[in-house]
């Protein structure tokens, strides 16, 4: 065999063995849906253990199930690197194309910016002397630096090495199981009134807890047999979440805890009470590992949409480089770490109705772009198959549009200092289209025509 054939013939097995497979993209997506049961403390404190329970059983019905549904057939009928935004492409033309992109793209400005500030903050709960000056901002941008260094690997690497931080992650959740129902606890504060009942805000949080099931599309290019991979995924990850959100909750509410004590953080708290400092310590170190595996979930995701962007035209050439062992936009996920990077010293807080408005009109886009392939392309191949034909691949959008209406008319009035957030969503919104048309001046004629 020559040389150069032989050289070839090494980059292509390579660039197979190193493709995602099913339990990776399972514990990938884990981490980019839910990282753990941190989050759903609110939840309790607001709707008490049994409503809360079935706010998690519920919701997966009304938003996970579908868009699970929506992200099988589309991922398996188009396995392409770009997911979503080559979903939409196709499916609403160029312009809903952009606007998915800058959507998810403008979203992860405050989401990235939010898991660095996590990762310090639980630091500063274990040992407060290592964030205390500008330890913090060291340490966050260390995280930064180490999870663009796991994304440089390649995209197997993020989904093998979010195998074994699952299971660090879910470890200490195990043993506080055990010790909710194995042990009795007369000391524990019982349950008293709610003092914050608020069913509808404990829904919007479970919903928001239960986003990002399309975010995994966006590596489709780099997924080993894409065609029956998509669907198991979201299937065995559908299933770990909804598990790993019941299956403590549950537990707790045997032992009658007053659910007015559960706060942001509370499951340290819950583990003091039940476990000891122990276990408490050992549930902070999970939200510490729960940090960086989010981070580097949605940093694979999202770094793959400045590269197939760049590929069509809207963004310079440079951005589609990639890396010859992996396949990895290395220059993509170089500039989108830098970016994040400038953006954690700003503390940004976490925003239910912006998360809502901009995550969830960039899924309601592919909700409409699954209905749009059936009259466009009705011959598409799908290996999955929505079922119910047209009317059925509309009908599953019908839940998340009624959630995702629900949370604006609730949190309309929330705001980020003095400017309504609501107003600060349409803004980017609005800023989506002007850059759309901006880019055609400078976007080359040929990628114009296509």
């Amino acid at each position: 065999m020559p040389l150069s054939t032989q050289a070839a013939y090494t980059s292509s097995n390579a660039k197979v063995s190193s493709k995602l497979t099913l339990l990776p993209m399972i514990a990938a997506t884990y981490f980019i849906v839910a990282g753990g049961p941190y989050g759903l403390e609110e939840v309790v404190q607001k709707t008490g253990y049994r409503d809360a329970l079935l706010i998690l059983l519920f919701t997966p019905l009304l938003w996970s199930v579908p868009s699970a549904m929506m992200v099988s057939e589309l991922a398996t009928s188009i396995p392409e690197e770009g997911g979503f935004y080559v979903w939409v492409r196709r499916g609403l033309g160029p312009f809903w194309g952009y606007q998915e992109t800058w959507l998810s793209l403008a979203g992860s400005v405050f989401e990235m910016a939010l898991y660095p500030n996590l990762f310090v903050d639980y630091i500063g709960q274990l040992a407060p002397p290592l964030v205390s000056g500008h330890r913090g901002l060291a340490l966050g941008f260390g995280m930064i630096a180490l999870c663009t260094l796991w994304n440089l690997v390649g995209s197997r690497a993020v989904g093998e090495g979010s195998i074994y931080l699952n299971i660090a992650l879910l470890a200490p959740f195990a043993v506080l199981i055990a010790f909710a129902i194995f042990h009795s606890h007369p000391s524990i504060p019982r349950a008293a009134p709610l003092h914050h009942a608020d069913l509808l805000g404990g829904l919007l949080i479970a919903m928001w807890n239960y986003m990002g099931w399309d975010n995994m599309s966006t590596v489709a290019g780099e997924v080993a047999n894409p065609q029956r991979t998509y669907s198991r995924t979201m299937l065995g990850a559908v299933i770990l979440v909804v598990i790993t959100y019941l299956a403590p909750v549950a537990a707790v509410a045997r032992t009658g805890l007053d659910p007015n004590a559960w706060v942001t953080g509370g499951w340290v708290d819950v583990g003091r009470i039940l476990g000891g400092e122990t276990l408490a310590i050992a549930i902070t170190v999970a939200a510490v590992i729960g940090s960086i595996g989010t981070f580097g979930g949605l940093m694979m995701s999202f770094t793959r949409l400045p590269s197939v962007m760049a590929a069509d035209g809207f963004l310079p050439k440079i951005f589609t480089r990639e890396s010859s062992r992996n396949a990895t936009p290395w220059v993509s996920v170089i500039a989108c770490a830098g970016f994040w990077a400038l953006c954690f010293p700003l503390g940004f807080e976490h925003s239910l109705l912006l998360d809502v408005l901009l995550t969830g009109l960039s899924v309601l886009l592919e909700f409409w772009a699954l209905a749009a392939l059936r009259i466009r392309e009705p011959n598409l191949a799908r290996p999955y198959r929505v079922p119910g034909g047209l009317l059925g691949a509309i009908a599953i959008g019908v839940p998340p549009v009624a959630l995702i209406v629900a949370a604006l008319v609730r949190d309309r009035h929330e705001f980020v200092g003095h400017t309504s957030e609501l107003v600060i969503g349409l803004a980017i919104i609005a800023a989506g289209a002007a850059l759309y048309y901006f880019s055609l001046l400078f976007r080359p004629k040929a990628a114009v025509q296509s």
